[in-house]
Parts: structure tokens; C-alpha cells; sequence
């Protein structure tokens, strides 16, 4: 798969993702502020390392597996508090799918239709500023293998949201569904530049 239908496919398939502007200023005093879609938070009161971090750690390898209207319910019942030997897929009624990949022993997720079986790159550790006390860990992986299932697909080889239906958390135990998209197309330079200076010069004048 080429560099652009790969750009294609994740934009689409790994989603939703929270849309904010970042404003930066240069060393020269130059301002800067685009639309960025890939930043998350994250907070963990306890300082303890949960289970899902101590596994991405150990080298099994892990998948990443979108969730659907279709299944929220089933993801829902893994959240709960049970004990690190207590297995949740039995809670789940989800199906476990091997990954094409041997060397990731952790199992997909049959039901989402878009998943990726991954590898650890990386892991770091993230402290308090103050106490030093470990907060989080952020996690770096290679993705290995993607498992995206065909009628999910439009003709241009993105995942088609209307038919693939992703959740998102918005708060609390409160979750949203993807509802209506619209396009914005982003503005060229090249073609936007003289419009651009003259509205300037108009606001100077002002």
C-alpha cells in the first residue's frame, strides 16, 4: 500500500479524534497556529501501573481495535475493576480473532472492523514535575498489520463513516456518536495569497 492510500485509510479508520488549534511563536517572533487532530489527555490519579500498561510492556506484542455503535455495549464491560487474573473477555461476548502476525500473541477483536495488531516501540514514563511520582506512560508502537473489513471500504479506499460508526467518550461515562460529516478543502497559499495580502492591507487601513 502506497504512502497516500495508507494516509487515506488512517485518517478515516482511526477515529474520532479531538480537532484544536495550537498556537506556537518561532525563535523569530513568527506566530503559528493550524489545526491539529493528533493530541489526547491523559491523567492517572492513582500513580499505579494498570494492567493493559504493565502487557504493552512485556513484548507480546497488542492490538488496537476501533469501536462501533454496533459493540460499545460488549467494550463497556471490560472497563470493569476486576482483578489482574480475571480474564474480561468473558465478560465481553466478543470474539477472539488470532493475528495474522505469530509474534503478537494478544487476539483481535472479530467484531471491529478496523483493528491493527502492533508491536512496542517504545515506552516512557511520565513523572510528576513536582513529586516525581509516575503519572502515566506513553506508549510507542510499530503497526504491523491492518485488519480492515472490505464493505467498510469506499471506492477511494478510505472507511466509510455512515457504515462504520465509531464512538467517541465525551465525559464522565458519557459517549457521542459520529454523526454528519462535511468537507472544508484547505486553503493553498498559491491560490489564496493575493486575497490573503489585500485583506490585510484593508484591516491596516482600518
Amino acid at each position: 500500500m502506497d504512502k497516500t492510500n495508507l494516509n487515506n485509510l488512517l485518517n478515516s479508520g482511526v477515529l474520532p479524534r479531538p480537532m484544536s488549534l495550537v498556537s506556537t511563536i518561532s525563535e523569530d517572533g513568527v506566530t503559528n497556529y493550524p489545526p491539529v487532530i493528533s493530541f489526547t489527555i491523559n491523567h492517572n490519579a492513582t500513580g499505579s501501573l494498570k494492567d493493559t500498561t504493565a502487557n504493552l510492556k512485556n513484548g507480546q506484542g497488542f492490538t488496537v481495535n476501533i469501536i462501533s455503535e454496533a459493540f460499545v455495549e460488549n467494550a463497556n464491560s471490560t472497563a470493569v475493576d476486576a482483578p489482574p487474573e480475571f480474564d474480561e473477555w468473558a465478560l465481553s461476548g466478543l470474539t477472539k480473532e488470532k493475528c495474522i502476525r505469530v509474534q503478537i500473541r494478544a487476539s483481535r477483536v472479530k467484531e471491529s472492523a478496523f483493528s491493527m495488531e502492533c508491536e512496542l516501540y517504545k515506552s516512557i514514563d511520565i513523572t510528576h514535575p513536582v513529586t516525581g511520582e509516575h503519572n502515566s506512560t506513553l506508549i510507542l508502537a510499530h503497526v504491523k498489520y491492518f485488519h480492515v473489513r472490505k464493505d467498510m471500504l469506499t471506492s477511494r479506499g478510505a472507511v466509510d463513516l455512515t457504515k462504520f460508526k465509531p464512538v467517541a467518550r465525551v465525559g464522565d461515562i458519557s459517549y457521542a456518536r459520529v454523526g454528519d460529516t462535511y468537507r472544508i478543502p484547505v486553503p493553498s497559499w498559491a491560490q489564496e495569497e493575493a486575497k490573503i495580502q489585500e485583506a490585510l492591507k484593508t484591516l491596516a487601513s482600518l
